[in-house]
């Protein structure tokens, strides 16, 4: 059971890494473990909340990470409790996370039966952490998702308070809207890769496979975009361009063509409180947008280190300004670009944009009043700014020959059939150059 020198040296060294601190090798964290384990079993893990803090600050102290590293030191049927020993710890990690990169490295040292126990005990911690493997998170998160549905069910049973009731049942619809959002359609997985139960609840699916996909596009919506009310919407949106990806890349090969169309993904990403009309006009919702968006696009680079995909995000009003700032903050870069509807945000051009190429696309719909309003501090539209024009007026579609309807007004780029939804889909998969402007 006890690690070789070389591994518990890589735990050390991994560990000291996220905390500063060094952090004992497995031998004696074995010889240590029945004093840890005899500490008083604290709040179930899973009660902490996803973070919203900037990518990259790190643990504020070494416990967490510590625990996570000498994890590897105890046995896998000694891992419940444990894992209740030093839950407030692992929930450190979601609300102050460590870099992606290190959990990636620390999840690689764990052995089958001790993941097993991690997603089983503490699937909310697992199944938000950047760093760990796409396909670990959505089972845990299913598995989170489930037990907290029960959990409230039960409790509505016997509660009989009229607000906590109230509560409970708002979240019951809200998480069964994720169930149902989560449900398979024409053959295409989806994946829960993250969840956040709480009363702000936040979640992320995935239509295709994140693990392999050579093109991923993220959506960011903007204001009224609650979990509860538009999870199963949003994620309708990731399937329709995901079908339109998918389209036009076997259209590209062409019918003769004995190679398999390139993987797509699509996320269905609702990672921050959307604001509503009472809060629409400040930015604090937007710089949590920010910091979440650019957790999970570092998360995704790391993961996808060895096989980078094409990356773009496609972002509209209030969402567009939370990627605009995660994209200026110099941390992470991405393959395009595109903007619906948006207020703008500091950066007053293209090249201060974490975007290769200057790879920005910008739609703006008649009768929308939030275009050209240059709102949190610039226009992406104005022809200083640099960013390229995509058409949202409708027309006819020279490669399908199909007739595309406009988008009017500030809520109709995502509807079914429009121009908007063509072009968003070739951005996604490196076409731009047939985007319609």
């Amino acid at each position: 059971m006890l690690v070789g020198f070389a591994a518990a040296s890589i735990v050390t060294s991994v560990v000291t890494g996220l905390t500063g601190a060094f952090v004992m090798p497995a031998d004696s964290a074995q010889a240590a473990q029945v004093s840890v384990l005899a500490q008083p079993v604290p709040a179930a893990v899973g009660d902490a909340p996803a973070s919203s803090g900037p990518a990259g600050a790190g643990v504020s102290g070494a416990t967490a990470a510590a625990v996570f590293g000498s994890i590897r030191a105890v046995d896998p049927a000694a891992l419940p409790e444990f894992l209740g020993a030093h839950a407030s710890e692992l929930n450190r990690m979601l609300t102050n996370p460590p870099a992606a990169s290190d959990v990636g490295q620390l999840w690689k040292l764990l052995d089958p039966a001790r993941q097993a126990q991690l997603v089983k005990f503490a699937p909310h911690v697992i199944g938000n952490l950047e760093g760990v493997p796409y396909d670990i998170r959505g089972k845990a998160n299913v598995l989170d998702l489930d037990r907290t549905i029960a959990s409230a069910k039960s409790d509505l049973r016997t509660q009989r308070g009229k607000t906590e009731r109230v509560a409970l049942k708002r979240q019951l619809t809200t998480l069964g809207n994720v169930e149902t959002a989560l449900k398979k359609k024409d053959g295409v997985k989806r994946t829960l890769v993250s969840l956040d139960t709480s009363a702000d609840a936040r979640a992320a699916i995935v239509v295709g496979d994140l693990r392999t996909a050579r093109y991923v596009s993220v959506l960011v919506p903007g204001m009224y975009m609650a979990v509860g009310e538009q999870v199963e919407s949003w994620a309708g949106v990731a399937q329709d361009l995901y079908s339109q990806e998918t389209g036009f890349l076997k259209r590209f090969l062409g019918s003769r063509s004995n190679t398999a169309a390139p993987g797509v993904a699509v996320v269905a990403w609702i990672g921050y409180q959307t604001p509503v009309l009472t809060n629409i006009g400040g930015m604090d919702l937007a710089k949590q947008g920010a910091d979440s968006l650019e957790r999970t696009l570092i998360g995704l680079k790391s993961l996808r280190q060895a096989d980078p995909p094409y990356l773009s995000v496609l972002a509209h009003s209030y969402g567009s300004t939370a990627a605009l700032l995660a994209l200026e903050k110099g941390t992470v870069t991405v393959d395009a670009l595109a903007l619906m509807g948006s207020p703008g945000s500091d950066a007053q051009s293209v090249h201060q944009l974490g975007v290769r190429d200057g790879n920005v696309y910008v739609g703006k719909a008649t009768m929308d009043p939030i275009v050209n309003s240059a709102f949190f501090g610039s226009d992406p539209g104005a022809p200083s700014y640099g960013a390229k024009k995509m058409g949202v007026d409708g027309g006819t579609d020279p490669i399908t020959d199909k007739s595309l309807t406009g988008s009017s007004g500030h809520n109709e780029y995502f509807s079914a059939g429009t121009e908007c939804m063509r072009n968003l889909a070739l951005i996604g998969i490196d076409q731009g150059d047939l985007v319609l402007s």
